[in-house]
């Protein structure tokens, strides 16, 4: 299975992405990820949940291969759609959800870590956004909550990637560890809420999301607005082409 879903005798609920060789979810992928938080915040056993990737990194965002060897527009609306639920359910989720980032997190990986409450990282982990090289907008929003506002225009625009041990400056990474440390600093923090009374955790984060000055869920849709204008053009087609090995911009599908 892409995204499976174990629930600890402790309250701790592991919900782990592997989908090799990647970790680039397909239309189906996002919308497991966005069932399996939806699981958690339904569950009253559920005291907390730590997002973890099995595979070389945490998540490379989209499977741009799946998009473009669909006719039509069908998976474009898919995946914006998956993107948009997982990354909602995530942030919405009833109890805090503690990311553990190993290797690479772009596009959309970057969409789920900046709307989970808590991020630890391996020392072989970095982040970014490189939307534009395929003719895409969106997680703006999320790597916004990861660095400062310049810093995030610059790595958007330049498509670079920042190294996990450069957030922990910012306070949006709260540790990076070895590789094989992973895990057990995520169910360490993890350990910590899950000791405390569920209802009032689960209390404590419907109010700090009440207090955000920036309504995530529109914020991305917003975003994705553009994307759609960028599609209608014909650039995100020719863009994913050159990525995929595609031909579809050609109407070769």
């Amino acid at each position: 299975m892409t995204v499976t879903s174990e629930l600890r005798p402790d309250g701790i609920r592991v919900v782990t992405m592997n989908a090799p060789p990647v970790n680039a979810l397909t239309v189906q992928g996002w919308f497991d990820v966005a069932a399996a938080l939806d699981e958690a915040s339904a569950d009253m056993n559920t005291k907390v949940v730590v997002l973890r990737a099995e595979g070389k990194g945490f998540n490379a965002g989209v499977d741009i291969k799946e998009m473009q060897n669909t006719t039509g527009f069908d998976a474009l609306l898919g995946a914006n759609k998956g993107c948009f639920a997982a990354f909602k359910a995530v942030y919405e989720c009833s109890v805090p959800v503690v990311a553990a980032v190993n290797g690479f997190c772009v596009g959309g990986g970057v969409g789920l870590v900046g709307n989970a409450d808590v991020v630890v990282a391996s020392e072989d982990a970095y982040f970014g956004v490189p939307e534009v090289n395929q003719g895409a907008l969106g997680a703006a929003t999320h790597m916004a909550r990861l660095v400062p506002q310049h810093m995030m225009r610059t790595l958007y625009f330049t498509a670079r990637t920042i190294p996990a041990k450069d957030l922990v400056q910012f306070g949006s990474v709260l540790e990076v560890v070895p590789r094989d440390q992973l895990d057990d600093a995520a169910f360490q923090v993890a350990g910590e809420i899950a000791a405390k009374n569920t209802k009032v955790i689960r209390a404590a984060k419907e109010a700090l999301n009440g207090i955000d000055p920036i309504d995530v869920n529109k914020s991305y849709r917003w975003e994705q607005g553009f994307t759609f204008e960028l599609n209608l053009m014909g650039v995100s087609d020719e863009l994913r082409d050159d990525f995929a090995g595609t031909s579809k911009a050609g109407g070769a599908q």
